[in-house]
């Protein structure tokens, strides 16, 4: 137990410490949610496109999490179709924010990504997936343990195990059941998980590693490309 106690606590520790000391405590109101310039134009990329990306949430709660969204283009679309869940008005956001735009000030990562034929077989999957997602109406939205950003993302990653992509350890609401079932496979189809409610979960799979969730602080394992998760920081080793 007091193991476990320091795996959560001191990663936390840390984090929060690189929030105040990167003054990621700015006012969300005027906070930059302009392009990173992580997307090229859509004309200069006539390929079809998958991207999923994550940043670090708004205010104090970067320390813990990030927010995930699914951006995607047909081949020849003139622009980026960008897929968000959010905390106010009507969940499921289309298009409300640059396709690789800062979240709040924060620069995000691309933590998967496709192209040409493969992303073409995986759009129509994407859409059918987002039309199905069942948490979508308003007042479903919940920070912890879900659902949430996350939630929507790892389920819309159910529906192309074929992108073979974990969430950081860092997505917290991930792992909550967003299919309605406690047990099943992983986003990857590479292992199986387990969850309680987005309280209390196990996950182990080839894409995923091996994570121990507890009241949404992961902790893990990553043996594909090695790796430590662990909560607040995210992950230390080899990129992902």
């Amino acid at each position: 137990m007091i193991v476990l106690l320091a795996l959560l606590v001191v990663p936390i520790v840390v984090s929060a410490a690189r929030y105040w000391m990167g003054d990621r405590s700015v006012d969300w109101q005027s906070a930059d949610r302009s392009s990173a310039g992580l997307l090229p134009p859509p004309a200069a990329h006539p390929e079809a496109l998958v991207r999923v990306f994550a940043a670090r949430t708004v205010r104090w709660r970067g320390i813990f999490a990030v927010h995930s969204w699914i951006v995607f283009k047909e081949k020849g679309a003139l622009r980026y179709t960008r897929y968000d869940y959010t905390a106010w008005g009507e969940p499921i956001r289309l298009n409300g924010f640059a396709a690789d735009g800062r979240w709040f000030g924060d620069v995000p990562s691309a933590i998967a990504s496709a192209d040409g034929d493969a992303a073409t077989a995986m759009i129509p999957k994407i859409q059918a997936a987002i039309a199905g997602y069942s948490w979508r109406s308003y007042g479903d939205y919940r920070a912890w343990p879900g659902p949430n950003s996350n939630t929507f993302v790892a389920a819309v990653l159910a529906a192309v195990p074929e992108l073979q992509v974990a969430l950081p350890p860092t997505a917290i609401g991930k792992d909550f059941p967003y299919a309605g079932s406690a047990f099943g496979w992983t986003p990857s189809g590479t292992g199986v998980r387990a969850t309680l409610g987005g309280y209390l979960g196990v996950t182990a799979g080839w894409v995923e590693g091996l994570e121990l969730n507890l009241l949404g602080a992961v902790f893990g394992l990553d043996i594909r490309r090695p790796a430590i998760k662990l909560p607040g920081i995210g992950r230390l080793g080899v990129s992902a």
